[in-house]
Protein backbone atom coordinates (compact mmCIF):
# COMPACT_ATOMS: atom_id res chain seq x y z
CA UNK A 1 0.00 0.00 0.00
CA UNK A 2 1.34 3.40 -0.96
CA UNK A 3 2.11 5.96 1.74
CA UNK A 4 -0.65 8.29 0.51
CA UNK A 5 -3.14 5.44 1.04
CA UNK A 6 -1.65 4.06 4.27
CA UNK A 7 -1.16 7.25 6.28
CA UNK A 8 -4.74 8.59 6.10
CA UNK A 9 -6.27 5.29 7.24
CA UNK A 10 -3.73 4.95 10.06
CA UNK A 11 -4.49 8.52 11.16
CA UNK A 12 -8.24 7.80 11.13
CA UNK A 13 -7.80 4.56 13.08
CA UNK A 14 -5.52 6.20 15.64
CA UNK A 15 -7.98 9.05 16.21
CA UNK A 16 -10.88 6.60 16.64
CA UNK A 17 -8.78 4.37 18.91
CA UNK A 18 -7.99 7.28 21.25
CA UNK A 19 -11.56 8.63 21.18
CA UNK A 20 -12.98 5.26 22.29
CA UNK A 21 -10.68 3.76 24.94
CA UNK A 22 -13.62 1.90 26.53
CA UNK A 23 -13.63 -0.45 23.51
CA UNK A 24 -10.10 -1.72 24.12
CA UNK A 25 -8.93 -1.28 27.71
CA UNK A 26 -5.27 -2.05 28.12
CA UNK A 27 -4.53 -2.00 24.38
CA UNK A 28 -1.70 0.21 23.20
CA UNK A 29 -1.95 2.10 19.91
CA UNK A 30 1.74 1.55 19.14
CA UNK A 31 1.18 -2.24 19.27
CA UNK A 32 -1.94 -2.01 17.12
CA UNK A 33 -0.17 0.18 14.58
CA UNK A 34 2.82 -2.17 14.45
CA UNK A 35 0.50 -5.10 13.69
CA UNK A 36 -1.28 -3.14 10.97
CA UNK A 37 1.97 -2.01 9.37
CA UNK A 38 3.35 -5.55 9.63
CA UNK A 39 0.39 -6.93 7.68
CA UNK A 40 -0.35 -4.91 4.53
CA UNK A 41 -3.17 -7.31 3.61
CA UNK A 42 -4.89 -6.74 6.96
CA UNK A 43 -4.46 -2.98 6.59
CA UNK A 44 -6.13 -3.20 3.16
CA UNK A 45 -9.06 -5.05 4.75
CA UNK A 46 -9.45 -2.44 7.50
CA UNK A 47 -9.22 0.28 4.84
CA UNK A 48 -12.05 -1.43 2.90
CA UNK A 49 -14.10 -1.60 6.10
CA UNK A 50 -13.64 2.15 6.46
CA UNK A 51 -14.40 2.84 2.79
CA UNK A 52 -17.77 1.08 3.05
CA UNK A 53 -18.81 3.03 6.16
CA UNK A 54 -17.85 0.56 8.88
CA UNK A 55 -15.78 2.86 11.10
CA UNK A 56 -13.58 -0.06 12.27
CA UNK A 57 -12.03 -0.04 15.72
CA UNK A 58 -10.34 -2.51 18.05
CA UNK A 59 -12.82 -4.21 20.36
CA UNK A 60 -10.48 -6.75 21.93
CA UNK A 61 -7.88 -9.40 21.45
CA UNK A 62 -8.75 -12.29 19.13
CA UNK A 63 -7.12 -15.53 20.16
CA UNK A 64 -3.98 -16.59 21.95
CA UNK A 65 -1.61 -15.03 19.42
CA UNK A 66 -2.42 -11.53 20.66
CA UNK A 67 -4.10 -10.45 17.43
CA UNK A 68 -6.40 -7.47 17.74
CA UNK A 69 -10.02 -7.84 16.66
CA UNK A 70 -11.20 -4.98 14.47
CA UNK A 71 -14.97 -4.66 14.18
CA UNK A 72 -17.31 -2.26 12.41
CA UNK A 73 -18.27 0.30 15.06
CA UNK A 74 -20.44 2.64 12.99
CA UNK A 75 -23.57 3.60 14.92
CA UNK A 76 -25.76 2.05 12.22
CA UNK A 77 -25.13 -0.84 9.86
CA UNK A 78 -22.47 0.38 7.39
CA UNK A 79 -24.11 2.45 4.68
CA UNK A 80 -21.99 0.94 1.91
CA UNK A 81 -23.19 -2.56 2.79
CA UNK A 82 -26.98 -2.39 2.90
CA UNK A 83 -29.84 -3.69 0.74
CA UNK A 84 -28.28 -7.14 0.49
CA UNK A 85 -29.83 -10.55 0.81
CA UNK A 86 -27.91 -13.06 2.93
CA UNK A 87 -25.87 -15.21 0.49
CA UNK A 88 -25.42 -16.20 -3.16
CA UNK A 89 -27.98 -18.99 -2.92
CA UNK A 90 -30.58 -16.51 -1.69
CA UNK A 91 -29.62 -13.98 -4.36
CA UNK A 92 -29.95 -16.59 -7.09
CA UNK A 93 -33.34 -17.69 -5.73
CA UNK A 94 -34.84 -14.23 -6.24
CA UNK A 95 -36.81 -14.12 -9.47
CA UNK A 96 -37.47 -10.38 -9.43
CA UNK A 97 -36.31 -7.23 -7.63
CA UNK A 98 -32.89 -8.71 -7.03
CA UNK A 99 -30.43 -6.71 -4.94
CA UNK A 100 -27.01 -6.02 -6.40
CA UNK A 101 -25.16 -8.36 -4.06
CA UNK A 102 -25.33 -10.47 -0.92
CA UNK A 103 -23.79 -10.08 2.52
CA UNK A 104 -21.67 -13.25 2.57
CA UNK A 105 -19.98 -12.58 -0.79
CA UNK A 106 -19.45 -8.88 -0.11
CA UNK A 107 -17.91 -9.70 3.28
CA UNK A 108 -15.55 -12.15 1.57
CA UNK A 109 -14.65 -9.54 -1.07
CA UNK A 110 -13.81 -7.02 1.66
CA UNK A 111 -11.90 -9.68 3.61
CA UNK A 112 -14.02 -9.80 6.75
CA UNK A 113 -16.25 -12.39 8.32
CA UNK A 114 -19.83 -11.65 9.31
CA UNK A 115 -20.16 -11.17 13.04
CA UNK A 116 -21.43 -14.14 14.98
CA UNK A 117 -24.28 -13.69 17.43
CA UNK A 118 -21.73 -13.69 20.27
CA UNK A 119 -19.54 -11.08 18.58
CA UNK A 120 -22.59 -8.91 17.92
CA UNK A 121 -23.54 -9.06 21.60
CA UNK A 122 -19.95 -8.25 22.57
CA UNK A 123 -19.98 -5.22 20.27
CA UNK A 124 -23.17 -3.99 21.95
CA UNK A 125 -21.29 -3.83 25.28
CA UNK A 126 -19.29 -0.89 23.86
CA UNK A 127 -22.22 1.25 22.74
CA UNK A 128 -25.69 1.20 21.24
CA UNK A 129 -25.40 0.01 17.65
CA UNK A 130 -28.14 -0.58 15.05
CA UNK A 131 -30.84 1.45 16.78
CA UNK A 132 -32.37 2.32 13.37
CA UNK A 133 -30.86 -0.39 11.16
CA UNK A 134 -30.22 -4.12 11.44
CA UNK A 135 -27.29 -6.36 10.51
CA UNK A 136 -27.11 -9.87 9.10
CA UNK A 137 -25.01 -12.18 11.30
CA UNK A 138 -23.37 -15.52 10.58
CA UNK A 139 -26.19 -18.04 10.39
CA UNK A 140 -25.90 -21.64 11.60
CA UNK A 141 -26.06 -24.20 8.80
CA UNK A 142 -29.22 -25.82 10.12
CA UNK A 143 -31.09 -22.50 9.95
CA UNK A 144 -29.71 -21.68 6.51
CA UNK A 145 -30.61 -25.18 5.23
CA UNK A 146 -34.27 -24.37 5.99
CA UNK A 147 -34.10 -21.13 3.97
CA UNK A 148 -33.61 -18.72 6.87
CA UNK A 149 -30.92 -16.34 8.01
CA UNK A 150 -30.34 -14.39 11.21
CA UNK A 151 -30.04 -10.67 11.80
CA UNK A 152 -29.72 -8.47 14.86
CA UNK A 153 -30.49 -4.98 16.04
CA UNK A 154 -30.92 -2.98 19.22
CA UNK A 155 -34.35 -1.73 20.23
CA UNK A 156 -35.90 -0.76 23.56
CA UNK A 157 -32.51 -0.98 25.28
CA UNK A 158 -32.07 -4.66 24.30
CA UNK A 159 -30.27 -6.64 21.64
CA UNK A 160 -32.57 -8.79 19.53
CA UNK A 161 -31.76 -11.74 17.29
CA UNK A 162 -34.33 -12.39 14.58
CA UNK A 163 -34.82 -14.57 11.54
CA UNK A 164 -35.93 -13.83 8.03
CA UNK A 165 -35.92 -15.58 4.70
CA UNK A 166 -32.33 -15.40 3.44
CA UNK A 167 -33.55 -13.92 0.15
CA UNK A 168 -35.07 -10.87 1.87
CA UNK A 169 -33.35 -7.53 1.82
CA UNK A 170 -34.15 -4.10 3.17
CA UNK A 171 -32.65 -0.64 2.75
CA UNK A 172 -31.91 -0.53 6.47
CA UNK A 173 -30.30 -3.99 6.74
CA UNK A 174 -26.64 -4.57 6.07
CA UNK A 175 -23.89 -6.42 7.84
CA UNK A 176 -21.02 -5.81 10.21
CA UNK A 177 -17.70 -7.52 9.82
CA UNK A 178 -14.64 -8.38 11.86
CA UNK A 179 -11.02 -9.15 11.10
CA UNK A 180 -8.12 -10.19 13.28
CA UNK A 181 -4.88 -8.27 12.88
Amino acid sequence: MKTEQRDPILDTLERRFHENPHRHPGADWADVQARLQGSPSALRVVRAMEATGGEPDVIGVAGSNGAYLFCDCAAESPAGRRSLCYDAEALNARKQNRPENNAVDLAAAIGVSLLTEAQYRTLQQFGEFDRKTSSWVATPGEVRALGGALFCDRRYGRVFIYHNGAESYYAARGFRGAVSV
